[in-house]
């Protein structure tokens, strides 16, 4: 029996709030299509896999199927049902016996379920993974309950949906007009009687923010902590930038950049806490390129680079060390000034001022000095 797993990936994913298509979304080490597609592509009863994709992503596309051989790609259509079938339509030159249509947005798909369907389509024509529904459901209309629907009764669909190949490709001819949220309901359609096996709590869909959010903090389990510190002197005639604000003082920082010693220190425990050197490393003093830059931008820098890793900031706590200016007038400022450059709630960030005591250099008001601690959740 030939086997073909047809992945519909030429959706935009609207509902997550991104800027670019879901399926392309970083999952840890590797893109969500790039984890959907592995699932198939390691199963040994898969013989083929035939990806559809929108040609506008096509750069997004060649980056997530790096290492795979796969046949060339099909353009998509504006509906999923429309996609589907130019995918259809495309692996008939594949002879397949059975075919595995599968959403993109579903990267936890496992090789148990795959190998369930499979072994299902032995004795059926469509099978379907579903999952039962614990929850009591009730039918709406407007904002009013009307009823309470018999839950023993229904079962939430997954994919994929698996058939007898010219069997669903002929209900997509022939329904083709009829618009539907999934291939059973064509199948319904036309009267091939549809199985339906337990399908995996595992398998889930992401299709809103919300989901992204829960999949990322489910699976950052490698918890990092970095140290930073930094010294600048006081210099005068320069604006005495710190925290990411501008703060009156008669004198200013000395140093290759703004000398914001507080971003400095962040940057360092940023970066320290993903094993990715120090700020010099990235952006070093020798370079005139840097001269006089704000360094909201080096720590904007180690922010994104905790981003392709698919990481998160998950807090920073940052002392300032000074006789003067005093911190707590501008302590809110700060806060959300470095909230705003990392992207992560003002909560998430802690500003301190503390002083010592005019002992030492700070003591005698001859610079400022810093340290940061910045823990960072990344994929294990």
């Amino acid at each position: 029996m030939t086997s073909v797993a047809l992945i519909v990936a030429a959706g935009s994913g609207s509902r997550t709030g991104l800027d670019f298509p879901k399926q392309y979304l970083s999952l840890g080490d590797e893109m969500m299509l790039t984890k959907t597609i592995r699932a198939f592509y390691d199963h040994p009863e898969i013989d083929q896999i035939q990806v559809v994709i929108n040609p506008d992503d096509i750069d997004l596309y060649r980056e997530a199927i790096k290492g795979f051989k796969l046949p060339h790609w099909v353009a998509g259509s504006t509906t999923r049902q429309k996609s589907v079938h130019a995918g259809l339509d495309a692996i008939e030159r594949f002879a397949p016996d059975t075919v595995l249509i599968h959403d993109a947005a579903r990267p936890f798909v496992s090789a148990d379920l795959i190998s369930r369907c499979l072994k299902a389509m032995e004795k059926y024509k469509a099978v379907l993974p579903a999952l039962p529904v614990v929850d009591t459901l009730k039918s709406v209309r407007e904002n009013e309950v009307k009823e309470t629907l018999d839950r023993n009764h229904i079962v939430a669909a997954q994919t994929p949906q698996c058939f007898d190949y010219e069997a669903i490709l002929g209900a997509h001819r022939i329904y083709n007009s009829q618009e539907v949220t999934d291939d059973v309901a064509l199948a319904e359609l036309s009267g091939i009687p549809v199985h339906w096996i337990r399908g995996s709590q595992a398998n889930i869909k992401i299709t809103t923010h919300e989901d992204i959010a829960m999949i990322k903090s489910s699976n950052l389990t490698d918890i990092r902590t970095g140290m930073g510190y930094d010294v600048h002197k006081f210099a005068p005639d320069r604006d005495m930038w710190l925290g990411g604000i501008k703060v009156p003082h008669e004198e200013g920082l000395a140093g290759h950049s703004d000398a914001d010693v507080a971003l400095h220190a962040i940057t360092d425990a940023v970066l320290g806490a993903i094993g990715e050197g120090d700020i010099g490393t990235h952006f070093p003093p020798s370079d005139d390129k840097w001269k006089g830059a704000s360094s909201d931008r080096f720590l904007a820098h180690a922010a994104k680079l905790v981003a392709e890793k698919g990481g998160v900031i998950s807090h920073i706590d940052l002392t300032i060390i000074c006789e003067a200016p005093k911190i707590g007038p501008h302590r809110d400022k700060m806060r959300a000034r470095i909230s705003e450059i990392l992207e992560i709630a003002t909560p998430r960030v802690s500003v301190k001022g503390t002083t010592t005591e005019k002992l030492g250099f700070t003591g005698r008001k001859e610079g400022i000095a810093a340290q940061a601690v910045a823990t960072v959740k990344l994929p294990e």
